[in-house]
């Protein structure tokens, strides 16, 4: 899949998920909850913030949210006291479900489609371009 494809197919993927019924997940909060959904554990918030690349207070605060959500639990280690274990709930699975199935009929709708023309980056004017380019507008 080529870049363009693949930001067509990211762009479906969240206007359904932002029409569907269900909660409005972050980006962090999404990665989290895959994360611990798809992979296997145990899981803690040391061991995401270490996968993910971020800070312990922000995995935290995106399980906060999650647990308020009712799509991960926070549960004590038995085998260490010390630590906590975080787990998908049944309705986090259901939501990542409904996301997987989003992602399949989007790529196949995407698939049916007409390519997508190539996303080109844009070249960037020179500073005398953008010096005239400025003036021109000014004396307009």
């Amino acid at each position: 899949m080529d870049r363009a494809s693949a930001l067509a197919l990211l762009k479906d993927v969240l206007a359904a998920t932002v029409r569907a019924d269900g909660p409005d997940l972050n980006v962090r909060q999404s990665a989290i909850l895959l994360r611990i959904s798809l992979e296997p554990g145990p899981h803690t918030v040391r061991g995401l913030a270490e996968a993910l690349q971020l800070g312990k207070p922000a995995v935290s605060r995106a399980l906060d949210a999650l647990e308020g959500l009712g799509l991960a639990t926070r549960v004590p280690d038995e085998s260490d006291r010390r630590s906590v274990l975080v787990q998908t709930t049944a309705r986090g699975l259901a939501v990542l479900a409904g996301l997987g199935d989003r992602v399949i009929a989007c790529e196949r709708a995407l698939a049916q489609a007409k390519p997508p023309t190539q996303i080109q980056p844009q070249p960037r004017p020179s500073l005398q371009q953008a010096k005239e380019a400025n003036s021109s507008s000014h004396a307009a």
